[in-house]
């Protein structure tokens, strides 16, 4: 007996066994009854034809041409194990057993599963988020129903993804930022306040004391009894939980691990004092409006902000008190093709003019010393 033959033989039986994948078990069954060793092939013939009246016509054709294969096999002296052992018999079965499992169930069952838990959190949230439900958890953070606008940070991600597209022009040839002096408001506001274009004015801290005074005990000081658990705070990438957590860091903390925090002024009784120490930038065009938001930013010599863009709703002014500050600008994702990326360092006595909302930027302090800047938006 020729092994070539077997071989044929084999490969044919096992490209039709691919069908279980499709039939399922019950195909070879009926094909294969009456070719066991011990049975004689016309004793099950009574039995083939009833299963076989159970299949569909195509699943009867492939049960015909495979109990002939079977039968022609035998008949060679060729035993099933042997024609099953076959390695493109192995390979073909490998091959039907992946391709037949479904794939689908769970993932519809996870999609069932996810859809009927949205609408359930839908329906808690008229019976959890009620005012005392959120007073509550808002207390337990430290914050206030009256006084806090969401109930959860909106992240940077969700800000970036849900920005509308921006106009190109606000960076469209433009390389550099400038730097300048001496500036009259009506300059200024022609060529910069609302133009999207940054600018670094290195005159602006005109009979400011504010670069002599401000410091981290002194900043300490008058925050000690305002602690400010309502007011914004970004701790950035640090541990700090708020502003109170922040000043009660250690002396071995403070000169440690690089920090960089940033918070919102929204204590009156601070903001008075510390606007004893600065004043209204004179660039700034004389119908606009100053906010009486301060923002405050401080840091360790080798941290900074992330890139990342606003959404204050209004060109804003920094001025680097004491420090050097290294800043990185960005276009929006949309310009990257018509527009530059920029950097500035600014020392101290410079202001920023920085549309935040538009531009991207990260910064990074530079100098060998604390970094602080204090500043406000305009309109």
């Amino acid at each position: 007996m020729a092994l070539r033959p077997n071989l044929r033989f084999g490969r044919r039986i096992a490209e039709i066994s691919v069908a279980r994948s499709v039939f399922g078990g019950e195909l070879l069954q009926v094909a294969a009854r009456g070719t066991r060793r011990h049975e004689p092939i016309s004793s099950g013939a009574s039995a083939r034809a009833n299963s076989m009246q159970q299949l569909s016509p195509l699943a009867s054709e492939l049960a015909t041409r495979l109990r002939r294969l079977l039968a022609k096999c035998e008949k060679a002296g060729v035993a099933p194990a042997a024609v099953a052992s076959l390695p493109a018999a192995r390979k073909l079965r490998a091959a039907a057993s992946s391709r037949g499992g479904c794939k689908w169930p769970p993932l519809r069952a996870t999609c069932v599963a996810g859809a009927i838990l949205i609408c359930c959190v839908g329906w808690f949230s008229g019976l959890l988020l009620t005012p005392a439900v959120v007073s509550t958890y808002l207390s337990w953070w430290g914050g206030s129903i009256q006084d806090e606008k969401c109930l959860l940070a909106n992240p940077d991600w969700l800000q970036d993804s849900t920005r509308p597209p921006e106009d190109c022009s606000i960076c469209a040839g433009v390389d550099t930022v400038d730097r300048v002096s001496q500036i009259s408001p009506q300059l200024f506001e022609q060529k910069y306040a609302y133009s999207g274009r940054p600018v670094v004015i290195e005159d602006a801290m005109r009979n400011w004391t504010a670069p002599s005074i401000f410091s981290l005990d002194f900043l300490r000081s008058l925050y000690r009894d305002s602690p400010q658990p309502n007011c914004q705070f970004f701790p950035y990438k640090t541990e700090f939980r708020g502003l109170a957590d922040f000043f009660n860091m250690s002396e071995e903390r403070a000169t440690g691990k690089p920090w960089y925090v940033g918070w919102s002024n929204c204590d009156d009784r601070v903001s008075r004092q510390l606007r004893q120490y600065y004043s209204r930038p004179y660039f700034l065009p004389e119908n606009s409006e100053n906010k009486q938001m301060d923002w405050i930013f401080i840091g360790s010599p080798g941290y900074g902000a992330h890139m990342h863009v606003d959404n204050v709703g209004s060109v804003s002014w920094q001025a680097q008190l004491k420090g050097k500050k290294l800043w990185v600008l960005q276009p929006p994702p949309e310009c990257l093709y018509r527009c530059s990326i920029m950097q500035t360092t600014l020392e101290p006595g410079d202001i920023i003019v920085l549309d935040t909302d538009r531009w991207y930027h990260s910064t990074l302090i530079v100098s060998d010393d604390i970094s602080i800047t204090i500043g406000a938006e305009f309109d």
